[in-house]
């Protein structure tokens, strides 16, 4: 077989390198290390800063009412507690922003009987808020009573719809003074006929919480 000059030429210059490049190989593996030393690399991370938040916790999952003395001989009344009701604000007031405030609103449904007897509805449930520690401030507003449908008045209505517990006048003015978590319970008051029909009942009072924004 014949081979061009220039390809002779490149065969030559390959063998020469491979050549070269073994050479290297063996006397980087027959070195010896003239000394070693370690260096600890260390770095110390700070956890990530959060952004705050706003949230809603209730002390207990269930209340119960029992029969007290209604003050009206046509009426059966049953009271009990709220469980207390916390709302906590981890936030900054640069977080929170201007014209913000908080509210937490209570809306029941109807009572159900265990043995199928007839519902009792949830306007025959009422409730008292209260403050729990209140500062005094001003800076936190107690929702009104509720009075139940068989009551009087402008508020007997009963806890069918959305009602204000307890709510901030100003979220971020509420963080400037300096707390960070606000508490309220409530008196409930059950009344209904004296021809309730006897029995358990079960309903479920819903609390939930909500920021809005105060609007020119």
């Amino acid at each position: 077989m014949k081979f061009s000059q220039g390809l002779s030429a490149r065969i030559a210059v390959a063998a020469a390198g491979s050549l070269v490049l073994a050479g290297a190989a063996g006397a980087a593996f027959a070195a010896d290390p003239y000394g070693d030393e370690n260096v600890d690399v260390n770095v110390e991370i700070s956890p990530l800063v959060e952004p705050g938040s706003l949230s809603l916790t209730v002390a207990g999952t269930s209340s119960t009412l029992t029969e007290v003395a209604s003050g009206d001989a046509e009426l059966r009344q049953f009271d009990g507690e709220l469980p207390v009701v916390t709302v906590t604000d981890t936030r900054t007031a640069d977080e929170i922003g201007a014209d913000r405030f908080w509210y937490v609103l209570g809306q029941s449904t109807d009572f159900v009987g265990s043995n199928g007897q007839p519902n009792i509805s949830a306007g025959n449930l009422g409730w008292t808020p209260d403050l729990v520690d209140d500062a005094g401030d001003g800076l936190v507003i107690l929702g009104d009573q509720v009075d139940t449908v068989e009551d009087t008045g402008p508020n007997a209505v009963g806890l069918v719809d959305q009602e204000f517990l307890y709510s901030a006048f100003d979220s971020a003015a509420l963080v400037e003074a300096g707390g960070t978590s606000w508490s309220a319970t409530a008196g409930l008051f059950l009344k209904t006929g004296i021809d309730v029909a006897p029995g358990s009942y079960q309903s479920t009072l819903t609390l939930s919480l909500f920021e809005d924004v105060y609007e020119d």
